[in-house]
C-alpha cells in the first residue's frame, strides 16, 4: 500500500504589499495579491523528498480559502504533489486557528492520510499552532519543527534544532509534522511541472461534504477575536551623532535611554 502524504497549505497574501484590515478586522484579502505561503514550500518539498525515497507514495495538497486559493495548490502540484482538494464556504470567513484546525482535520479524515505535513507557521498569521492541533484533533503523534525528516518502516523520524541542543526525534506512522525553513530549500516547479499541474484532480468542498456546521466555524464560531487595530506609525527619522571624540558615550546613553542597554 502507498504511503498517503496530505499536506497543508495555506494561500497568504503578500508580505511585499501594502495589507490591510477590512471593516469586520479580518485581513482585507482583495486588496492585495496572494501566494503559496513560503514557509508551506518547505513542507511540498519534504513531502516531495520522502515520496521520491519511498518509491511507492502519493502526495495531496488541501488548502482552506477563497476561490484564489486554487493558486496555492496550483504552485504546489506543478513542484510535483499529486492531487489536490480545497475547502471553500462563505461561511468560512473569518475563521481562527482552532477552526481552520477542525476543517483540516475533517478533510484530513476524510482523504484518508499515514502522514500529514505542515510548514511551521503560516507567513500571514505567524501562530504556528495548527499542527498541534491537527495531531490533536486527529489523534496522533506530533513530531514539530523539523530541521530534517525522514520516513522508514512506518516511522517517521526527524531532528528538531535548539538554541542550545538538537533533538532527535520519531513517532509511529500516522503522525503529524511541522518542518522549517532550515528544512531544505524547496524546488522551483520546470515548465513540465507548470504544465502538468494542469491537468492534475483538484476536488472542492464545503462544509457539508466535511459534516461541519456554520456556526463551529467562521467569526460566530471563533474562540479568539480581533477587538482593534492600528495602522504602523509611520517612519521617523533616525538620530545623528557626530563623532566628534563623544561619539561612543553618545551612543551608549542613546541606547541607554532605549532601554537597549
Amino acid at each position: 500500500m502507498s504511503l498517503r502524504i496530505v499536506v497543508t497549505v495555506k494561500y497568504v497574501p503578500d508580505a511585499t504589499g501594502d495589507r490591510h484590515f477590512a471593516d469586520d478586522l479580518t485581513v482585507d484579502r482583495d486588496d492585495v495579491d496572494g501566494l503559496l505561503s513560503e514557509l508551506d514550500e518547505y513542507a511540498v518539498e519534504q513531502a516531495l523528498q520522502i515520496a521520491e525515497d519511498a518509491g511507492d507514495a502519493e502526495i495531496t495538497v488541501l488548502t482552506v480559502g477563497p476561490e484564489d486559493a486554487k493558486d496555492a495548490l496550483r504552485k504546489a502540484l506543478s513542484m510535483g504533489a499529486d492531487k489536490a482538494i480545497h475547502v471553500e464556504d462563505d461561511d468560512l470567513h473569518g475563521t481562527d486557528a482552532l477552526g481552520t484546525s477542525l476543517v483540516l482535520a475533517k478533510a484530513i479524515e476524510k482523504a484518508g492520510f499515514d502522514l500529514v505535513i505542515s510548514g511551521m507557521a503560516s507567513t500571514d498569521g505567524t501562530m504556528g499552532i495548527v499542527p498541534a492541533l491537527l495531531a490533536e484533533r486527529l489523534g496522533v503523534p506530533q513530531v514539530t519543527m523539523l530541521s530534517e525528516v525522514s520516513v522508514e518502516d512506518g516511522t517517521v523520524k526527524g531532528r528538531r534544532d535548539g538554541d542550545a541542543a538538537s533533538e532527535q526525534l520519531e513517532a509511529q506512522l500516522p503522525a503529524v509534522v511541522s518542518v522549517t525553513d532550515q528544512s531544505g530549500e524547496a524546488r522551483y516547479p520546470s515548465f513540465k511541472g507548470i504544465m502538468a499541474a494542469k491537468k492534475k484532480p483538484v476536488e472542492s468542498w464545503d462544509l457539508s461534504d466535511l459534516e461541519i456546521e456554520a456556526e463551529e466555524v467562521g467569526l460566530e464560531g471563533s474562540y479568539t477575536t480581533v477587538d482593534s487595530v492600528a495602522e504602523r506609525p509611520a517612519r521617523t527619522a533616525g538620530t545623528i551623532v557626530k563623532d566628534e571624540g563623544e561619539g561612543g558615550k553618545q551612543l551608549a546613553e542613546f541606547l541607554a535611554s532605549q532601554k537597549f542597554i
